[in-house]
């Protein structure tokens, strides 16, 4: 089988490629980090599908959650089929269905307003804003920019990403919110969430700021990140319509079984389930 060598001009067309297949910046820079850590670990060894196979093992033995080594491996399979070189791809980890996830990192809602007041408190509107508005809409932080005055006035958003368009409804209270904050800030149109030079925010940018909230509200920070927030949307959804296909619309999955993920109760509940079948005499 013939053997290849990885160049960085690869990986910057890989990038490229991405970027024209209209995929999120927040994707693109995933898959981008995920072929260099391969990179990095190859060393300037040629790739084999032997030395493809002990990346696997490198990364079982480095002790990943098998969920990243899988995340991971997509990537590079990915990177594999761009290039042409389909038979090295790797084989992903079998994992078992989860029936519960863990309670370290799902975001209650009562933890949703501690971090709402405390940002209040401290006169960090914009950052309480923006959690209100991923967490009362479902959107990513990358759809972010569609959150516009011109939208706002309307009440719904178009949102086109990964080739699919969809609508999302802007609750009133919440646009009323938004555009009285545009008032005051001077935002006349456009994106609502800018820095001091017009920009949009970025996503690390939102992530440490998120972060800063977490002693002084009380949350654990392994609860605290953006698309917790879009999870704890889903959940709440859910209580409500108890449609799991509606809420794969409004997230804009295009699986169930994504969002299914979205739905998992924690360990304690499930525990809960378990009592309530009065099994044990």
């Amino acid at each position: 089988m013939e053997q290849y060598r990885l160049e960085e001009s690869q990986l910057t067309s890989f990038c490229e490629y991405l970027r024209e297949e209209e995929k999120s910046p927040g994707t693109v820079e995933k898959y981008a980090r995920d072929v260099r850590a391969f990179f990095d670990w190859l060393k300037r060894r040629p790739v084999t599908k032997k030395v493809a196979f002990q990346w696997k093992e490198y990364l079982i033995n480095a002790q990943y959650a098998p969920v990243t080594i899988n995340s991971m491996i997509a990537s590079v399979n990915q990177f594999f089929y761009f290039n042409g070189w389909a038979e090295y791809k790797i084989k992903p980890l079998k994992i078992q269905r989860k029936l519960f996830r863990g309670e370290a990192k799902e975001l209650t809602r009562e933890e949703y307003i501690r971090l709402l007041n405390t940002a209040k408190q401290l006169k960090k509107e914009r950052l309480a804003l923006l959690m209100e508005t991923i967490c009362a809409t479902g959107i990513r932080v990358s759809e972010l920019r569609y959150i516009t005055i011109e939208n706002l006035q309307k009440g719904r958003t178009e949102i086109s990403l990964k080739g699919k368009i969809r609508t999302i409804l802007v609750p009133d209270k919440l646009a009323r919110k938004l555009l009285k904050y545009a008032k005051r800030h001077r935002i006349a149109a456009g994106e609502i969430f800018i820095t001091k030079n017009g920009k949009g925010i970025g996503r690390k940018q939102i992530w440490a700021e998120m972060k800063k909230l977490c002693k002084a509200a009380g949350v654990a920070e392994s609860k605290v990140f953006p698309h917790n927030l879009r999870h704890l949307f889903a959940r709440s959804y859910y209580r409500v319509c108890r449609d799991i296909v509606k809420l794969a619309d409004v997230l804009g999955h295009s699986s169930v079984e994504t969002t299914r993920i979205y739905l998992l109760s924690t360990g304690q509940e499930h525990a809960k389930y378990l009592e309530h079948l009065g099994l044990v005499c």
